[in-house]
């Protein structure tokens, strides 16, 4: 499938082909097409701003970023990101895939909720985080034309009410490990769809409470 208005196309290889036949099989639609959204506006990001990438590597990044909010793929004390980091990294090495490469990936996708850090690192790590951050809270809406935008959602589209579906899906996936939300962005997510169970953690109450004595 290419997006002839900037040239993308989703990579061809047996290993590309593998990683949507895994997720297509292990993710719900939502997730499917958010994580296929997710690479093409990474790519078009990257093309944008002539960053030379991976388009495999980048493909990997972007399919397997939310895998962690699987059950197959969930622990019960990490959190999701890092699941979905180390699902991608066991995929990768089975088709012997360079460590630098496989090292790219999984903090690509360990990073993609953390603001302000991964657009200063690597092709593939920046990127994975820009795709995700276009899809989900609309940075950089404006720097795509409304032909890539239309283009895009009418290959993999956002349904009714993605906003909504994406942080129910997001809280499905956490609800049963709320500790590892802690300084992240998704205890926004817990204190939004689970208020009454839902305790947030206060970082200076934590070192207020520590047992130094000073």
């Amino acid at each position: 499938m290419t997006i002839s208005t900037a040239e993308i196309a989703v990579p061809d290889s047996a290993m590309a082909r593998a990683v949507t036949q895994l997720v297509r099989d292990t993710e719900t639609d939502l997730l499917f097409n958010h994580s296929s959204r997710v690479f093409l506006w990474a790519a078009l990001t990257g093309k944008r701003r002539s960053l030379p990438y991976d388009a495999e590597l980048l493909y990997v990044g972007a399919m397997f970023h939310d895998m962690g909010l699987t059950k197959s793929h969930a622990s019960s004390d990490l959190r999701f990101e890092v699941d979905s980091a180390n699902a991608a990294r066991a995929f990768l090495e089975s088709y012997d895939v360079p460590e630098r490469d496989v090292e790219d990936v999984w903090t690509a996708i360990a990073l993609h909720t953390t603001p302000g850090v991964p657009q200063h690192m690597r092709p593939t790590i920046a990127l994975v985080t820009a795709g995700v951050e276009m899809d989900v809270l609309g940075i950089g809406y404006h720097d795509f034309t409304p032909e890539q935008r239309a283009h895009v959602c009418d290959h993999h589209p956002r349904g009714d009410n993605f906003k909504e579906n994406i942080i129910g899906a997001f809280a499905e996936g956490m609800s049963a490990r709320p500790l590892t939300t802690f300084g992240t962005v998704n205890a926004d997510v817990l204190a939004l769809k689970n208020p009454a169970d839902f305790k947030r953690q206060n970082f200076c109450s934590i070192i207020l409470g520590s047992d130094w004595e000073i």
